[in-house]
């Protein structure tokens, strides 16, 4: 059984791991615009930093997921989080366009070895006390990361270039990494294998094999490619006719990721009420609605309808990965929780660069339409899951 004092440990060095995490992943995000004139490049191809990175996060997923079954969940966190770190206050200096894609892909490659690991460590380390709560927390600490890495880089951005936000977000991540290794208790309920990859990708088929893990794999991929779409193309729109914002008020925009702080916590603790499969499908409608909400060319409604939408998200996210820490085995626990986040980057990096295609050609009508399919799709997985897979708890 967890101490009170351990579990509140656990969850502050992850909560500020994972915003070390999503700041550096989406760093460029709100700078796009600016990197797009200087490069002259179209959204979607300006896209390219941030779906390099969540791309080399997802191929690399599974790997060091698996990696870390033998060399341990800490060590493999805290290693590539520091690495992807370095990178980060690198990548300000750099100013071709294409070895930057480059540097992305390995800074996501790094930033894997976080965001595949820390539900298992959870899993693990929790003993599955009040799991439901611990992941919202941890999925709370996304949300700021990913706020205030995009509201800070946009702000600072306008001022110093796309360099100088990129740069000072990377500044606030080099804290929270600081902290995340100084707070982040040693292990003490996992026990290694030897790095024998026959066991290891055992596990890895114990869990491909389980058709309970399919619709929270459904809801990652589908779900993220939809809202890194909507954030890789919001600042092109709200800048550009007929609503002309600068881009220090566009980056004020980020601010709806507070919604997805509060939601993922509360969406957590009500699954452990209420149900997963429930409270995960009225979480996705919510983030539908949210969606069609922003149609209008009103930059009020606009905002209300990205609360909207990124609440829902983020509560879909946090009940789909609590689903797989509890629906895993314990030996393919951690391989689960790496295709969950393969699914999810995955998800991000093809979704994102296909939205902003769909943008590009049919602007932000088309490119909803399509989201909304996305979404309904992963809805229906859900609903359609069978009665003996649905996660328990």
């Amino acid at each position: 059984m967890v101490s009170a004092g351990r579990l509140r440990r656990i969850r502050f060095a992850l909560l500020l791991g994972a915003l070390a995490l999503f700041a550096l992943l989406y760093a460029p995000q709100p700078v796009l615009p600016q990197l797009a004139d200087e490069y002259g490049l179209s959204p979607g191809a300006a896209a390219l930093l941030v779906s390099a990175a969540t791309l080399g996060l997802a191929v690399s997923a599974i790997p060091l997921g698996t990696l870390s079954e033998a060399i341990g969940r800490r060590r493999t966190m805290i290693t590539t989080l520091v690495i992807a770190e370095a990178l980060g206050l690198v990548l300000p200096w750099v100013h071709s366009f294409p070895l930057m894609v480059g540097l992305r892909l390995v800074q996501g490659a790094a930033i894997a070895g976080l965001a595949a690991v820390a539900t298992a460590y959870l899993a693990d380390e929790t003993g599955g006390v009040r799991l439901g709560t611990t992941v919202g927390l941890y999925v709370a600490g996304t949300t700021i990361g990913g706020m205030t890495g995009r509201l800070l880089g946009g702000i600072v951005g306008d001022f110093w270039g796309w360099s100088g936000g990129v740069l000072a977000v990377a500044l606030l991540a080099a804290a929270c990494t600081v902290a995340f290794v100084v707070l982040l208790p040693a292990e003490r309920h996992h026990q290694r294998q030897p790095l024998r990859w026959k066991p290891l990708l055992g596990g890895l088929s114990a869990a491909l094999r389980d058709p309970g893990l399919y619709p929270p794999y459904l809801v990652a991929a589908l779900g993220m490619g939809s809202f890194v779409t909507v954030y890789n193309v919001l600042g092109f729109r709200i800048t550009a006719p007929p609503l002309l914002l600068p881009p220090a008020l566009a980056a004020l925009a980020f601010l709806a990721y507070a919604a997805g702080t509060v939601t993922s916590a509360l969406a957590g603790r009500a699954a452990d009420r209420w149900g997963r499969v429930r409270v995960l499908l009225s979480s996705l409608a919510v983030t539908v609605a949210g969606l069609l909400l922003m149609l209008p060319d009103s930059v009020p409604v606009i905002l209300v309808g990205l609360v909207i939408f990124t609440g829902g998200f983020f509560g879909a996210h946090s009940v789909a990965n609590g689903w797989v820490g509890t629906r895993a085995s314990k030996q393919a626990r951690g391989q689960a929780s790496a295709l969950y986040q393969l699914a999810y980057y995955g998800g991000s990096s093809i979704g994102g660069v296909l939205g902003g295609i769909a943008y590009g050609a049919w602007g932000w009508s088309g490119m909803t339409l399509l989201l909304t399919a996305w979404l309904a799709l992963a809805a229906a997985a859900v609903l359609f899951s069978r009665p003996s897979t649905a996660p328990r708890g």
